[in-house]
């Protein structure tokens, strides 16, 4: 049998996306310094951490919408930035926090949007474009409103039609900044469901950022825990998820137990007597 060639033996023990010693800031307000982070292959990572800790930012400047002032992302052994944007939207998917949708359009339409980075000068809409925007709505939950103009859509309604668009992406790698935003809790487990699908049936590497702890040590594979631009700690839920992380990270006492449904991490708060007692004891 031949020998594997050194460079795609390196290659095979690199994965896909990863930023390098990133500094990410907006005008002269610095968000992160020397930030890196990997995303392990065919993994479902979910970014927590405090309000304004960078966890947007680093998913904003992973998916080449933010340049790093220093360091680099790297996609496919490439920094990002310098490759063409449509080769990075075949590979690389986002669900941005917020997005506007232009007036009058429907949601189909707008579905169907996601399916522009497979168009080229000779190739035009086909059978296999119409397929897919149709079972990614199918998949989110809005084929019913597939005629409906989106700016007459409720605030959790329009969420899952953005979602629907970026499955029609087709993209290997899929980033989410807080996919559950506007969602009722049926929906946001509803839509968590689909992500772990995605994972677990099609190979796809998701990364989330997701304000809910409870919900990103269920779902995660790979739990990468930020606060003030540093990663605190990353790994699987069930190893690094603890009440001295959770108290180090959110500055909030718990107790963490086994979820009785999944075995992963369950993070219980403590009472506000008990958190009341601690901080005047301290004090």
């Amino acid at each position: 049998m031949s020998a594997v060639p050194e460079s795609d033996s390196k290659r095979s023990t690199v994965n896909r996306l990863s930023a390098e010693n990133v500094t990410l800031a907006y005008d002269q307000r610095v968000i992160a310094e020397q930030l890196s982070v990997e995303i392990p292959d065919n993994s479902f990572t979910v970014i927590v951490g405090p309000n304004a800790c960078g966890k947007s930012t680093l998913l904003r400047a992973l998916s080449r919408m933010l340049k790093p002032s220093g360091g680099r992302v790297l996609l496919d052994g490439q920094v990002i930035q310098s490759m063409p944007a449509r080769k990075v939207a075949r590979t690389l998917g986002l669900l941005p926090q917020s997005s506007l949708a232009p007036d009058g359009i429907t949601v189909a339409a707008l579905v169907g949007r996601g399916r522009y980075p497979h168009q080229g000068l000779l190739r035009q809409w086909s059978a296999e474009d119409e397929r897919v925007v149709q079972e990614s709505m199918r998949q989110t939950g809005v084929a019913e409103l597939a005629d409906r103009y989106v700016d007459e859509l409720s605030g959790g309604q329009r969420q899952r039609v953005w979602i629907a668009m970026a499955l029609a992406q087709q993209t290997p790698l899929l980033l989410l900044d807080e996919p559950t935003t506007y969602l009722d809790i049926q929906h946001q487990i509803d839509v968590l469901d689909l992500c772990a699908e995605l994972h677990e049936t099609q190979g796809r590497t998701l990364v989330a950022v997701l304000h809910d702890l409870n919900h990103a040590a269920r779902y995660a594979t790979h739990l990468v825990a930020l606060r003030g631009g540093e990663v605190i700690a990353e790994g699987a839920p069930n190893d690094i998820v603890t009440a001295e992380l959770v108290e180090q990270v959110f500055g909030l006492r718990c107790q963490v137990i086994d979820d009785p449904e999944t075995g992963t991490p369950l993070v219980v708060p403590a009472s506000r007597k008990a958190r009341a007692e601690r901080i005047t004891a301290a004090s």
